[in-house]
């Protein structure tokens, strides 16, 4: 959702004698002059000046400075990679290198990697090394954990420009989704069982952007088969979750058909985003009109009022430029149904319903850029 500026914290020091806004807003237009991101800062700012004017503790000090630090350093080191798709794999770190499912995991990172995908893992050992290794150190990105014990990262991105430290679990679980344009799970333990349902959670409830989320397992494989068959018969048959919610998981077994998913996705569709109260869907190649036909009906259900709208880039997302030249879809999205929205993207994406340009023969691509970043409403 759009930033809406606070202005608690200028009348809260106001209101104590001090006036620091004009003082901090000077000081951000001389290293940040016409940045549209100066309210953004100034607030960051004054909110930790509340902090140091209450100075209640220093632990929590030492978190806001270890959190804030991690964060700039960790935008900076991916910054170089803004351009390129990135799919998060997720396995046991105690898978044995003789496993089959090792294996398939170096399948998956080598498929990954000749789609033009950068893998990221948490860097360890087991299927997280499998995957590297398959995509090799060009394709591959390791967010490791720092623990007071020695570790150390698997041999692809060990000692390497690809390896970024993390102090704080909470922050690297966040740059795992947050860097994400797909997700890949292979079987685990807790803890890959614990990804997998909070990436879920954060796309059932918007506070993460769409995309895939693919379970891979070996053929013949019961881990997430069983696993799915426990969400059906005790969360959607008992309302806990929306039957459309099982729209966001799709479960494979093989790499080629894991990578499949994930291309697909990207067919048409680019990126999404909230502009106001509108849901604006960026795509490649505008619709037809019996496409957007078809839509008003079959996913009217989407729409809190009115219907979609089909337009091209008029200068609303001034920020994003770069995306001029793609075709918007807009309506007014319930915001709560994102299974059916995974739906309505898997109609976007369906060839028939593109506008073919005239004399050019038109075949499904994966478009190589960022996407939108993850969301704070």
């Amino acid at each position: 959702m759009p930033y809406k500026p606070n202005d608690f914290l200028s009348t809260y020091f106001k209101s104590n004698g001090i006036d620091l806004t004009s003082k901090v807003e000077e000081q951000i237009n001389l290293v940040a002059p016409n940045s549209p991101n100066q309210p953004l800062y100034r607030d960051m700012i004054l909110t930790v000046l509340r902090m140091a004017q209450d100075d209640r503790d220093r632990w929590n000090a030492k978190i806001t400075l270890q959190a804030l630090r991690e964060l700039d350093h960790a935008f900076r080191v991916l910054e170089q990679y803004r351009d390129k798709r990135k799919v998060t794999v997720f396995g046991s770190a105690r898978t044995p290198v003789e496993h089959p499912l090792y294996a398939l995991a170096r399948e998956l990172g080598a498929a990954l990697a000749r789609s033009d995908l950068t893998v990221i893992t948490g860097a360890g050992g087991g299927i997280m090394a499998a995957a590297h290794e398959g995509a090799g150190l060009e394709h591959s990105l390791g967010f490791n954990i720092t623990l007071p014990f020695e570790q150390h990262a698997n041999a692809t991105v060990e000692g390497t420009d690809k390896l970024l430290p993390f102090h704080f679990f909470f922050i690297r679980k966040l740059f795992f989704v947050k860097e994400a344009d797909a997700l890949v799970l292979c079987p685990g333990g807790f803890g890959t069982l614990d990804e997998a349902l909070e990436v879920l959670t954060l796309i059932q409830t918007g506070k993460s952007p769409l995309v895939p989320v693919v379970l891979l397992d070996a053929p013949g494989g019961t881990f997430w088969k069983e696993a799915l068959s426990f969400i059906k018969r005790e969360l959607e048959d008992n309302r806990y979750i929306l039957p459309s919610d099982m729209k966001l998981i799709r479960l494979v077994y093989s790499a080629e058909e894991a990578v499949q998913q994930i291309n697909q996705f990207y067919g048409n569709y680019h990126s999404s985003r909230w502009l106001k109260n509108l849901f604006v869907i960026r795509m490649h190649h505008a619709l037809t009109e019996n496409a957007l036909t078809t839509m008003q009906t079959d996913f009217a259900d989407l729409c809190l009022s009115d219907t979609f709208h089909q337009h091209a880039y008029n200068g609303e997302e001034h920020d994003e430029p770069q995306y001029s030249h793609l075709a918007r879809l807009a309506f007014t999205f319930n915001g709560r149904d994102h299974g059916r929205l995974r739906a309505l993207v898997d109609f976007i994406n369906l060839e028939e319903n593109w506008v073919k340009p005239q004399g050019q023969q038109q075949t499904p691509s994966v478009q190589r850029s960022s996407r939108e970043p993850l969301k704070v409403n």
